[in-house]
């Protein structure tokens, strides 16, 4: 194990040709994201260079980036470190979460089509089985998929656009709690996706308004002790 906490050969090499310092930031992005690497975690440019098969100089740009994006902290005399979000932080991202989400319901269940209602119900599907498996990473992606879509049938390009910015960080923040949440949170997805089909906006806002309520006091309420 390295010091940048990641396995030898566990994250592949980025491929050429290609814009690489993007690449190497989505990389990096998602690492953090998916919390391969830790809160707090430091980072060292030339073991992180190693694991992607590149120098360290686009590696170094991708950490500035980061850095200026609150994903990693750049400690003079130091170095780079994952950013540990504060309870506060987390709150008032999950609480802006809470105001767009609960509008993208409403619009969806306005607007969405018996084909879209079906995908709802395909990722539903797909993450009730990652629940049962235990699939902690599959749930996740699953999670993020199906309230991406809700947001896709809203059909409004501002409220997308609005959710995007903030996805990721929730994703950051769902992850933690994701095997707490479980099976509740499939149930409610179901609940809304009932809502949607019959076409009960009023329903969909309430439903989608506490479900990620849910999400926000679980987050406060997780149990630290347990590594994510």
């Amino acid at each position: 194990m390295l010091s940048a906490g990641l396995p030898q050969g566990s994250v592949p090499k980025l491929e050429r040709p290609g814009p690489l310092r993007e690449r190497v930031y989505e990389a990096l992005l998602d690492l953090i994201t998916t919390r391969a690497l830790q809160p707090g975690q430091h980072l060292v440019e030339s073991e992180l260079a190693g694991h992607l098969g590149v120098s360290r100089q686009p590696v170094r740009e991708a950490l500035q980036r980061l850095n200026t994006e609150g994903w990693i902290d750049l400690r003079p005399a130091q170095g780079a470190f994952v950013h540990e979000p504060t309870e506060e932080e987390a709150d008032q991202l999950l609480s802006v979460r809470t105001l767009l989400e609960a509008e993208a319901a409403r619009l969806a269940a306005a607007n969405a089509t018996s084909a879209g209602i079906s995908e709802l119900e395909t990722l539903c599907a797909q993450g009730e089985g990652a629940v049962r498996e235990d699939d902690v990473e599959a749930a996740v992606a699953a999670n993020a998929e199906f309230h991406a879509k809700v947001m896709e049938l809203a059909g409004n390009a501002v409220l997308t656009e609005l959710a995007g910015q903030v996805g990721r960080r929730v994703r950051w923040y769902y992850r933690p709690i994701a095997r707490q949440r479980g099976k509740q949170s499939w149930i409610e997805h179901r609940e809304l996706i009932a809502a949607i089909t019959a076409r009960d906006e009023q329903k969909a806002t309430e439903i989608m308004r506490t479900h990620t309520e849910h999400t926000r006091l679980s987050y406060h309420e997780r149990d630290t002790s347990i590594s994510s």
